[in-house]
């Protein structure tokens, strides 16, 4: 017959085992949880956006103009594209992307240009490797 100590020892063991076991369950769920709850909010937002959208174009009277961003007066090469709002035309672009956009904007069918005919139209060599790796050569 084993001893109560020795009962009490393997019974405290087995107690911790399982406290080890709900603590790591419990740490699994709670990342589990953070993530559906990430998941939420971004729903809610794009819920609340697609609302404001379908509510039609806001009066002016409603909601003070907010001060636009300062356009600098020259864009240079490897510019960031500036986040579309009213009133931006393409001189906000660099160069190199007011061309992109005026053989765009060119083509006459609208259904768009492959990478390979883009570059042809912009006078880069074509290649028969992949586009995206034809420009930096």
């Amino acid at each position: 017959m084993a001893s109560v100590m020795g009962l009490l020892e393997a019974r405290g063991t087995a107690a911790q085992v399982r406290v080890e076991e709900l603590r790591e369950e419990a740490e699994r769920v709670l990342a589990e949880l953070a993530k559906a709850e990430a998941v939420l909010e971004r729903r809610a937002i794009a819920r609340l956006e697609l609302a404001e959208d379908l509510s039609g174009p806001e009066s002016e009277a409603d909601h003070p103009p907010e001060s636009a961003p300062a356009v600098p007066e020259a864009p240079v090469a490897g510019s960031v594209v500036p986040h579309w709002r009213v009133g931006l035309t393409m001189e906000v672009l660099a160069p190199d992307y007011r061309r992109l956009v005026g053989v765009l904007e060119a083509e006459a069918g609208g259904s768009g240009l492959r990478a390979r005919e883009l570059a042809g139209r912009l006078g880069r060599s074509r290649c028969r490797r992949r586009s995206r790796g034809c420009g930096r050569r």
